[in-house]
C-alpha cells in the first residue's frame, strides 16, 4: 500500500511544481512559499481533524518532537532554494537537480538508516546521476545571464542537499507519531520559518502587490503539496526511504509534461536521454 502512497505523492509533487512556477512571475518567491504554507498548514490539519488523530499530539516524545522540528526546518530550506531556482530558471533544468537528491537520500539511509544497498541500488544510483548531468542544458549567453543561470544552479544544488536531509529526519521523526499529525507539526515549522525569512529580507511589504492570479496559483500549489505531504509521509512511514524517495521524485514525468502544455518548454535530445535513464534508474530501485 505505501508504493501507491508513494506514486500519488510524485503525482501531486509534479503539480506543485507547475502551479508553484505560474505564482511567482511576479511575485517574490520566498513571499509565495509563505503564503502557500499558510494553505498547506490549514490543508495538513484539516485531515488530522478528519482522521482524530490530533488527540495523540500529548503523547508524542521529545525524541519525535525534535526530529519532525529538524525535518521541517531541513524542508523549508529545501523549498525557500527550490523556489528561488525556479523563479530564476527552467522548470526542466531545475526539477532533475532537485530530484537528484534521491542519491544522497539513499547514501544517508544507508549510513543512519542502516538501509541496506544492493548491486542494483548502485545502478540505479549511477543511472539517476547521469541522466541528471545530460538534463542540466548549456547554452550560450551573454555575461548577465551567465550569472543568473550560476544562481539557479546553486539555489537548485542547496534545495537537493535539504530535500535529502528531510527524508532522512522525517523518516525518523513519522517512526513515533501517526503520520498525518506529524505532517502538521513540521508543517507548522516551516511555517514560522518561511515567514521569518520574509520578515527578515523586508518583503512584507510585497504582500500586498501579489496579483490575483498568481495568488490563486500560489493557493492550487499548496493544496497540491499538501496532498503530496500526506502521501508522502504515510509511504515513509511504512515503506524504506531508499526506494520510497525515488518513487517521489518521477514526479518528473508529470513536471515536465505539463511544463510543455503550459510553458512550452521542450526537451532537447540530451535532455530526453537523461529523463529516460532517471526513470530507468527510479524503476530499477524497485527491483
Amino acid at each position: 500500500m505505501w508504493i501507491a502512497f508513494a506514486f500519488a505523492s510524485a503525482f501531486f509533487a509534479g503539480l506543485t511544481a507547475i502551479l508553484a512556477k505560474c505564482g511567482i512571475k511576479n511575485t517574490d518567491s520566498n513571499v509565495a512559499t509563505a503564503i502557500r504554507t499558510i494553505i498547506v498548514l490549514i490543508f495538513s490539519w484539516i485531515i488530522v481533524l478528519i482522521f482524530g488523530s490530533g488527540s495523540s499530539i500529548t503523547i508524542v516524545s521529545s525524541y519525535t518532537w525534535t526530529f519532525l522540528v529538524l525535518s521541517g526546518l531541513a524542508t523549508g530550506a529545501s523549498w525557500l532554494c527550490y523556489f528561488r531556482a525556479l523563479q530564476l530558471g527552467d522548470i526542466n533544468k531545475v526539477v532533475p537537480i532537485d530530484k537528484s537528491s534521491t542519491v544522497l537520500t539513499i547514501i544517508l539511509a544507508l549510513i543512519f538508516l542502516g538501509e541496506g544497498i544492493t548491486w542494483t541500488k548502485c545502478i540505479a544510483v549511477v543511472l539517476i546521476a547521469v541522466g541528471t548531468y545530460l538534463m542540466i542544458q548549456k547554452k550560450d549567453t551573454d555575461v548577465e545571464q551567465k550569472v543568473e543561470s550560476k544562481s539557479w544552479l546553486i539555489y537548485a544544488v542547496l534545495a537537493a542537499v535539504f530535500a535529502s536531509l528531510t527524508a532522512i529526519l522525517g523518516k525518523v521523526g513519522i517512526e513515533g507519531v501517526e503520520s498525518n499529525l506529524g505532517t502538521a507539526i513540521r508543517t507548522g515549522v516551516v511555517l514560522i520559518m518561511a515567514w521569518l525569512v520574509v520578515f527578515v529580507t523586508g518583503k512584507q511589504h510585497t504582500l500586498r502587490k501579489t496579483p490575483k492570479k498568481e495568488l490563486l496559483f500560489i493557493c492550487l500549489s499548496g493544496l497540491a503539496t499538501g496532498a503530496s505531504w500526506l502521501c508522502y509521509y504515510k509511504a515513509l512511514q511504512d515503506g524504506p526511504a531508499s526506494v520510497v524517495v525515488p518513487i517521489d521524485k518521477l514526479s518528473i514525468l508529470v513536471t515536465i509534461a505539463f511544463s510543455y502544455l503550459v510553458f512550452k518548454e521542450r526537451l532537447t535530445k540530451k535532455s530526453a536521454v537523461g529523463l529516460c535513464l532517471i526513470v530507468a534508474g527510479t524503476l530499477a530501485m524497485l527491483i
